[in-house]
């Protein structure tokens, strides 16, 4: 029986066709040109924002920061603050929106359920159920966002040089969705994704999946970093998997360590969109977790959103 969240990732292209379709809905929420804005959210949503930050600056749309909900620096001046909260109820996203609009700061959010606390703390709030889930680990509503968000970059000529339109990403990703697993990858012992600019974000995201859904021992990396380090981890029976161009000679290091390299989202006409080539990592989070008898569909310790007690209720 397929799992919630193999079901979810296969309708990732349909829902970010219909998230570049419901833009002029939802436009009101977006950051304009020229804004400084600050980005945030926790673990998922957190990495959308950083790739969406780098994506919104590289195409010269406006100074943007981003930061996990907790680590925001309040009294830092920006024009906008936009949340990222499938959930709508998580505490550290709403605890910022009450300082914000405390501070005057308006405050846009993209959440999938309309019934909860965030509609009423953000001043204009996107919701895009359509992309909702029942998994407890986040897939389609965080790409759907990521894909609204370039949406709107492109749409205001925006999108920074050497990044697909959104319609080849959509393309790509029903290939991603059909394509084979690397040969090899599902039974590594050890992953390490890689990133550069915006992709880093997408890196950060892949290996989170597979810690969530199948609890295997996941790094992250930008792509030029791995060298300083990061590599003494590879060998037989570990991956490295680069999300966009590869530096010049990484992946002879890797050969020469005796790992596997995945790069399938490079520059060859053939490659991915690395966003659809996230929608791989995905799955292979989805095998690695049913090879080791885990179920994806309730990883151990995580719940739906992480909503903390308020501590004036124990004193």
């Amino acid at each position: 029986m397929t799992s919630h969240t193999a079901a979810e990732i296969a309708s990732q292209p349909a829902c970010w066709r219909r998230a570049a379709e419901s833009l002029p809905r939802y436009a009101g929420v977006l950051p304009r040109r020229g804004e400084r804005v600050a980005v945030t959210g926790c673990g998922t949503s957190w990495f959308m924002a950083q790739a969406y930050a780098a994506l919104r600056e590289g195409g010269g749309h406006g100074e943007t920061d981003a930061f996990a909900a907790s680590e925001f620096p309040d009294g830092r001046g920006y024009d906008r603050v936009l949340v990222v909260t499938r959930s709508g109820t998580t505490t550290e996203v709403l605890d910022l929106l009450v300082r914000a609009r405390a501070a005057g700061v308006p405050t846009g959010a993209l959440t999938a359920d309309p019934a909860t606390p965030v509609m009423a703390l953000a001043d204009t709030v996107a919701v895009l159920d359509f992309a909702d889930e029942r998994s407890v680990v986040q897939t389609r509503f965080a790409t759907t966002v990521l894909a609204l968000l370039r949406a709107q970059l492109e749409a205001e000529d925006a999108r920074p040089a050497g990044v697909h339109p959104l319609a080849r990403a959509v393309r790509d990703a029903e290939r991603a969705v059909a394509r084979p697993l690397p040969a090899g990858a599902d039974g590594a012992e050890q992953f390490t994704f890689l990133g550069r600019g915006w992709t880093y974000g997408l890196a950060l995201e892949a290996g989170l999946k597979l810690r969530e859904a199948a609890g295997a021992w996941t790094e992250a990396y930008p792509a030029m970093e791995y060298r300083h380090g990061p590599i003494a981890v590879a060998g037989p029976g570990r991956v490295a998997w680069a999300f966009g161009p590869l530096p010049a000679g990484l992946s002879e290091s890797i050969a020469r360590a005796g790992g596997l390299l995945v790069a399938g989202s490079g520059e060859a006409a053939t490659d991915l969109d690395p966003l659809a080539d996230l929608v791989r990592a995905q799955r292979l989070a989805v095998a690695v977790a049913e090879a080791r008898g885990c179920d994806p569909d309730r990883p151990r310790h995580l719940t739906r959103s992480v909503v903390l007690p308020d501590p004036r209720s124990s004193s």
